[in-house]
């Protein structure tokens, strides 16, 4: 997992094309049909730049944001600043994360389980998840499917331009593991008109539902709903994403 150093100064810019408020509301939706609990604590896994946490609290939930990079939670605190919501964050791992209490809705957004190198790190978070959920909390995550790293992300190259940065993003699969390596690299205009040179690289892997479901079971979550490409309908076989939804087996 990385620290995304160099990437967090552009992300922003980079996922303009997110409509974040509306993933917020999906995930509102998914809460109102499912929730059973009155513990209006939502823990947002791998939250970035806090732009999922920031359309949360603004909901009502009570928001914790954890993240491993420095530099993305610095970011999401001065959008706390400006908004004035009430968001704490926290710098941990979300394979070993340390509540202070119990959480009523964890949710984990834009792949970032695909950003775990193996099965068992996946196997850590979903356990800790389970520690720390409220009894019959809910688990909302979204995975990039096999489709996607077989078939859009691949071995493809993509380039993106704002008027401060210029990006090349360049893929390279392993089709024995399904883990796509990513190499960023980063045109930026200075003032004195001359272009400075950064780069960033990481990797995301393509998990199957059938592990994914295991996994799940095993950590005493259960699976609850399964969602394809931000629907409320059934997973395709060309599904990009998948939305899972999973309920702590915890009773009172």
């Amino acid at each position: 997992m990385s620290g995304y150093s160099v990437f967090a100064r552009y992300y922003d810019q980079l996922t303009a094309n997110i409509d974040y408020k509306g993933r917020a509301e999906y995930f509102g939706q998914i809460i109102r049909r499912f929730d059973q609990t009155d513990n209006n604590i939502l823990l947002d896994l791998a939250c970035g730049t806090g732009s999922i946490s920031e359309e949360m609290a603004r909901q009502g939930f009570d928001v914790i944001g954890v993240d491993l990079s420095d530099e993305m939670l610095g970011i999401a605190i001065e959008k706390k600043f400006d908004s004035g919501l009430n968001i704490q964050y926290l710098c941990q791992d979300m394979r070993n994360i340390d509540m202070f209490g119990t959480i009523g809705i964890t949710i984990c957004a834009l792949d970032s389980i695909n950003h775990l190198s193996t099965a068992e790190d996946v196997r850590q978070v979903f356990e800790k998840v389970a520690l720390f959920a409220e009894p019959k909390g809910l688990f909302i995550f979204d995975v990039n499917t096999l489709y996607k790293h077989r078939n859009i992300l691949a071995n493809n190259t993509f380039t993106y331009e704002t008027d401060s940065v210029y990006c090349v993003w360049e893929n390279s699969l392993d089709p024995k593991t399904d883990e796509v390596k990513m190499e960023l690299v980063f045109f930026e205009k200075e003032e004195n008109g001359l272009w400075s040179r950064s780069s960033d690289s990481f990797s995301e892997k393509a998990y199957s539902e059938e592990l994914i479901e295991q996994l799940l079971d095993e950590c005493g979550l259960e699976l609850v709903a399964k969602y394809g490409d931000d629907s409320f309908e059934p997973p395709k076989e060309d599904s990009q994403r998948i939305v899972y939804v999973a309920r702590s087996r915890k009773t009172e």
